[in-house]
């Protein structure tokens, strides 16, 4: 009885006394005297206005009314065993759920990190939202999503700069794409940026981070360029850029890594992007979150390994990619999973959380 030591005493007495079918046998169990557990008894009738118990033989047994009422008060005290076990389950990360607002580029920046993460914890239902960032951070403000990857170094919602919190993943360079029929295909060499204002582009719209940068860099270096579609899908975009007659900007690692696309430099390059992961400030952190932000430091540290003597960018996972490179470390790294019932994996991933967000 001592673990339900948060049930109402007046209820567990009952219980107690109607199981040994005595008081004296009851108070013995629950250490309380007679005295006490008759009167808190009483006052639970008196507070129901009716008898619970018939005390007139020589064993104390249940009335009818005592037999209704203690049929709800085990299914009630069995439900809170449900809740302390299902509490405990969140903690070892056998269940849960986690949120996760993403954007078109980050959806597919992120795609190993979500695959990693369903392979240590796999009872964790991880649902994932494609937004604008805008919507991501008015998501996080309303708790609608736990968890946002987002840029975090493009102009963004001012009013709602003190609410957020980012931590950098990695730095990304963006790319001149182009499909296998383009006239650009074979070019080997950087392109003056003028040559954007020469080639149509199909972009995601004004809505998403990566366009603001592109807006920025053609506003930066007086160029204007053809905007000949706006997509919201990065998918529609590629498949239209496969095509041969548009060209797009994307990042690096996305460009090489799709079939039938050439990527091109440009002078004065393209901008890079911060890619960080992104919280409500003051929220409360599930384990689930908390692990992920952990595994998300652990993902984002084996992306700037890779090719260690090359490091001529911020990230240079664009060249590894080609060679597979980035994906045999990112699973070596992790080859070792913690067994997702020991403690460390629910207190590990707090460290992570408790440092200082900045951009």
């Amino acid at each position: 009885m001592d673990r339900n030591i948060v049930f109402p005493r007046s209820i567990r007495y009952l219980i107690a006394v109607a199981e040994h079918h005595s008081f004296t046998r009851a108070a013995e169990v629950l250490y309380v005297s007679q005295p006490t557990l008759s009167q808190q008894i009483k006052q639970l009738e008196d507070l129901l206005d009716v008898q619970l118990l018939d005390r007139s033989g020589r064993s104390v047994r249940l009335t009818a009314a005592g037999e209704v009422y203690l049929h709800h008060a085990r299914r009630a005290l069995g439900e809170m065993d449900a809740g302390r076990r299902a509490i405990h389950e969140l903690q070892d990360m056998s269940r849960g759920s986690l949120r996760l607002g993403m954007t078109p580029i980050t959806d597919y920046l992120a795609i190993p990190l979500l695959d990693r993460f369903n392979a240590r914890y796999p009872g964790i239902t991880l649902s994932t939202l494609e937004m604008p960032q805008n919507d991501i951070e008015a998501a996080l403000a309303e708790d609608r999503v736990d968890i946002g990857i987002a840029f975090s170094s493009t102009p963004s919602t001012e009013e709602r700069s003190d609410e957020i919190e980012n931590h950098i993943l990695f730095i990304e360079t963006l790319t001149l794409a182009v499909g296998k029929d383009h006239p650009l295909a074979g070019q080997q060499g950087p392109l003056s940026g003028h040559a954007l204002e020469q080639n149509p582009l199909v972009l995601l719209n004004a809505d998403y981070a990566l366009r603001r940068h592109i807006d920025l860099y053609c506003l930066e270096h007086s160029l204007t360029p053809p905007i000949a579609i706006e997509a919201t899908s990065l998918s529609v975009i590629i498949e239209i850029v496969r095509l041969g007659r548009l060209a797009t900007i994307l990042p690096n690692i996305i460009a090489c890594a799709q079939h039938g696309l050439h990527s091109i430099t440009l002078l004065p390059e393209l901008p890079r992007h911060t890619i960080s992961l992104i919280c409500r400030k003051g929220a409360y952190k599930s384990p689930a979150c908390q692990a992920f932000g952990e595994l998300a430091a652990e993902w984002s540290a084996v992306r700037c390994q890779v090719k260690p003597g090359h490091r001529f960018r911020p990230c240079p996972l664009s060249d590894a990619c080609v060679h597979g490179e980035f994906k045999s470390a990112f699973n070596d790294a992790f080859d070792e999973t913690p067994p997702v019932a020991s403690d460390a994996g629910t207190e590990a991933p707090a460290a992570f959380w408790d440092e200082s967000f900045d951009d």
